[in-house]
């Protein structure tokens, strides 16, 4: 499966943030910039992580925020968050995180398909650092291997 859509609206770089919630919000204020979600879903991504723990750091400085498909999901989208200063999620081996990638899908069957698709790009070890060096949306776009 595809990784789910990404727009020049779902990439914000370089973005300070004060703790995990913060950089947790700021990737759902990117999904809902680019259509994919309704204002809530930022904290239903953080209400997950509040019940399960740090389980999204999925990688040394790399956190995949995300939460169930439900009414706060208008389409499937993808936001990547790039910060200035990473910022510590509580993980035991993973922390601090630079970059948080927000993820979005309207039903559980491609919400398990995309995690594994988005799984298979950070294969490459050099991904989540390139991520974290990107300046541009279009340099975002080449390291996912997507298009607006």
């Amino acid at each position: 499966m595809a990784l789910p859509p990404l727009t020049a609206e779902g990439v914000v770089l370089g973005a300070d943030a004060a703790d995990w919630r913060e950089a947790v919000r700021l990737a759902g204020a990117a999904l809902t910039a680019s259509g994919a979600t309704k204002p809530g879903y930022s904290d239903e991504m953080i209400r997950m992580i509040e019940e399960h723990g740090p389980y999204v750091v999925i990688a040394p400085g790399l956190a995949l925020a995300h939460a169930r498909p439900g009414p706060e999901v208008i389409a499937d989208g993808l936001a990547v968050v790039t910060l200035a200063t990473p910022v510590a999620f509580g993980h035991p081996h993973n922390d601090p995180v630079s970059v948080v990638l927000g993820l979005a899908i309207s039903n559980s069957d491609a919400h398990l398909a995309s995690i594994a698709a988005i799984a298979n790009i950070f294969n490459d070890s050099g991904a989540i650092a390139a991520l974290s060096g990107a300046s541009t949306p279009a340099q975002v776009f080449d390291i996912l291997g997507v298009g607006e």
